[in-house]
């Protein structure tokens, strides 16, 4: 009897038209919140992407103070190298899938490497006390040579990898909406966090920190107290490489394919992001480039995709007005 009165009382109090409104709306508003949160998710690991690229150019820039539109075409390059070597190693080698990418990925840290030994030894060092001109100029035509290197190589196909690490993990949950990020994507996060945190805390206590610190400041300076300019900076364009080469790794496994093209969209991105920040701090910029990031996700899941990078862009260059751009570039190694 008690039962069959509370399934009463229940189907009554549904039956009434106001307590109808006020459970639609409080469910509009549960999904509009998963929603939002599923936005922040998604910002947290294209914000992680932005973050370690930033924070490899600004370990280069810190000390060069020159623009290198080179930077994301070394991302993409060692995206598409991955790749290619994946497949290689997959359909020539016969390997397994997983050494195949592991093959792949120790491919991308090789080319990296390889081309930061090139770019700082015979790009950077000789144009170094030429005209801030003649680095833009140079790292322009670079750009053009991965990019174009990356295409030939492919045939101008686009390779993909299979989905990797792609389980679902539930952040929240409610009303048949569940916000989620995948495996990977929750580890790419946990991978970029770990290496700015430990490469911050290692550049405050290290001597190579302080040495770098002192390059960035006055290398005119830092020389005549005994420091090796020329090794420090070939150190740091090699870091950096590796932090580009980390970002085209794991955006090739997340996504499957980094296009030979996209290396001039992420470097006009980064060195946007990090001229509003400056050159002096590189976790700062990391922080601010992962801004960066939630706010595109952010602006992808509430407005036009299609007019997302004009509107950041505009976003950017209205804070380059305000702060001002220009504050680093007197200094010369």
């Amino acid at each position: 009897m008690q039962t069959s009165a509370a399934h009463g009382i229940v189907a009554f109090v549904s039956s009434i038209p106001s307590f109808q409104t006020a459970v639609g709306e409080m469910l509009l508003v549960l999904l509009s919140m998963l929603y939002f949160f599923q936005q922040v998710l998604n910002g947290l690991h294209s914000g992680a992407l932005y973050a370690l690229l930033a924070f490899g150019y600004v370990l280069i820039n810190g000390i060069l103070h020159r623009t290198n539109l080179a930077y994301g075409a070394l991302f993409a390059f060692s995206g598409q190298a991955m790749i290619l070597s994946v497949a290689f190693a997959y359909q020539m080698l016969w390997l397994t899938l997983l050494a195949s990418v592991l093959f792949g990925v120790v491919a991308a840290f090789l080319y990296a490497a390889l081309i930061s030994h090139v770019l700082s030894r015979s790009v950077f060092e000789p144009l170094a006390d030429r005209s801030p001109n003649a680095i833009v100029v140079t790292t322009l035509g670079i750009l053009i040579v991965l990019s174009e290197g990356s295409r030939i190589a492919a045939d101008t196909h686009d390779l993909w990898l299979p989905p990797m690490l792609a389980q679902p993990i539930v952040f929240a949950e409610g009303a048949g909406f569940k916000a989620t990020l995948t495996l990977i994507q929750v580890l790419d996060c946990a991978v970029v966090l770990a290496a700015v945190i430990l490469a911050t805390s290692a550049f405050a206590r290290s001597s190579f920190g302080r040495r770098w610190r002192a390059v960035s400041d006055d290398p005119r300076a830092a020389a005549l107290c005994g420091v090796d300019v020329r090794g420090v900076f070939r150190h740091v364009v090699l870091l950096g490489g590796f932090c580009a080469a980390l970002a085209g790794v794991m955006a090739s496994l997340y996504y499957g394919n980094v296009s030979f093209g996209s290396g001039l969209v992420y470097g006009l991105k980064i060195l946007f992001v990090t001229a509003v920040g400056g050159y002096l701090s590189p976790s700062r910029a990391a922080l601010g480039a992962a801004a960066f990031g939630m706010a595109e996700s952010l602006w992808a899941g509430y407005f036009p995709i299609e007019w997302r990078d004009a509107w950041m862009y505009l976003f950017l260059v209205a804070m380059l007005i305000l702060i001002g751009a220009g504050r680093d570039t007197s200094k010369i190694v």
